[in-house]
């Protein structure tokens, strides 16, 4: 069983990491079931393990975390969710790039609820959209905006940290940063693509998606 957990209003980032530790942890003792978390935060940056720090382009313009989680900066606020994966993965086929595949995979479909399609890019962590309504980048290719980051770290082969999809927050705090380290596509959400979903649609679209995505046998996926 996994145990969906919402929580209203916004949630300190450090508290949230403290949670998800505990929860990994008794998890991996066996003491817990697996958890999906959906949660807003306040306004804030945060460091993944690979951020370098040119990328932090307004270092004060929010609070920064150094944070566990694979990747660079990314941007946490209002109108955002973030869904905190605490995963066991070794049950999942000990596969890593199996399980942030899934992950990708989940995003895709849930986005496919509302006639958006997510793609994947090689070199390009998260998932993308194609902006024909855009003039085309210099190379002449179609322009591309990121809706939705993942970075998770693995402790004890359990899973946490996550997710993080575009809904309706405040495109403009992306500024302060390069998000993870892309200088030459930008962001968007799913009410910058002209729709009108809620933070109650997305999660029931989650719900609605994640089993297919995310329980299948680790042999369809190896």
């Amino acid at each position: 069983m996994v145990e969906w957990i919402t929580s209203t209003g916004l949630t300190g980032y450090d508290e949230a990491v403290s949670v998800m530790e505990a929860r990994a942890a008794a998890i991996a003792e066996g003491t817990a079931e697996e958890a999906i978390w959906l949660v807003e935060h306040p306004p804030l940056y945060t460091a993944g393990t690979s951020a370098r720090a040119a990328d932090l382009t307004d270092p004060d313009r929010f609070p920064v975390h150094k944070s566990a989680r694979g990747g660079q900066y990314t941007y946490h606020g209002p109108g955002q969710r973030v869904v905190y994966v605490m995963l066991d993965v070794g049950k999942r086929g000990r596969d890593v790039r199996c399980f942030v595949r899934d992950l990708e995979g989940w995003v895709i479909a849930t986005l496919a609820e509302f006639g958006v399609r997510g793609e994947i890019r090689p070199g390009r962590v998260g998932v993308w959209v194609v902006r024909p309504d855009r003039p085309p980048g210099p190379d002449g290719q179609p322009a591309e905006d990121k809706i939705a980051a993942i970075g998770i770290r693995l402790r004890r082969w359990v899973s946490f940290h996550g997710i993080s999809i575009n809904v309706e927050p405040d495109l403009s705090h992306f500024s302060g940063i390069i998000p993870c380290g892309i200088r030459d596509h930008g962001v968007t959400s799913l009410v910058d693509l002209g729709l009108p979903v809620t933070m109650g649609d997305l999660d029931a679209a989650l719900m609605r998606t994640f089993e297919g995505a995310m329980e299948r046998p680790a042999p369809l996926c190896s």
